[in-house]
């Protein structure tokens, strides 16, 4: 296997408006991804993901950089678990997921590069794509059912 990039496309029944307020505010990243954060969707705005393990309380972060925020087209950042004060090539993961209009719905190409850029051995490179794969699996399916929600609200 190439371990180079992630890549899903899928079919969410909101428009393009709220697929992207869900992938790019708080409020919803903290329902569909369990992550808490603070931060504005803009272009070269840093902040923080953080998890936190419900059973014992353990928290993991991982910092993030604000790529692109192109409402509703284009959301894209950058992140590391790396002590980095910034995320930028070399030392962190590009996810970026666009937005195509597809009749009442959103068709959403997702994508994350990078890994053989951070210059993991081939054991470490292999773990970290495969949880990664099996994370997006996992939320990417949350993020759409959130998306539907809200726009069935409205």
């Amino acid at each position: 296997m190439e371990y180079g990039s992630i890549e899903r496309e899928l079919h969410i029944d909101a428009s393009p408006e709220v697929v992207f307020e869900v992938l790019s505010s708080p409020e919803y990243i903290r329902d569909w991804w369990s992550a808490e954060t603070e931060f504005e969707p803009a272009a070269g705005v840093t902040g923080s993901f953080t998890w936190t393990d419900q059973d014992s309380g353990a928290q993991e972060s991982a910092l993030f950089t604000v790529v692109e925020a192109d409402p509703p087209r284009t959301f894209s950042f950058r992140w590391t678990y790396d002590e980095a004060a910034v995320a930028g090539p070399g030392n962190s993961l590009l996810v970026t997921f666009e937005l195509l209009p597809k009749g009442e719905g959103t068709t959403v190409r997702f994508r994350e590069t990078g890994f053989r850029e951070r210059g993991w051995e081939a054991a470490v490179l292999e773990a970290h794509y495969n949880d990664h794969r099996q994370g997006w699996d996992f939320y990417l399916p949350r993020m759409a059912a959130t998306a539907n929600r809200l726009a069935a609200a409205r």
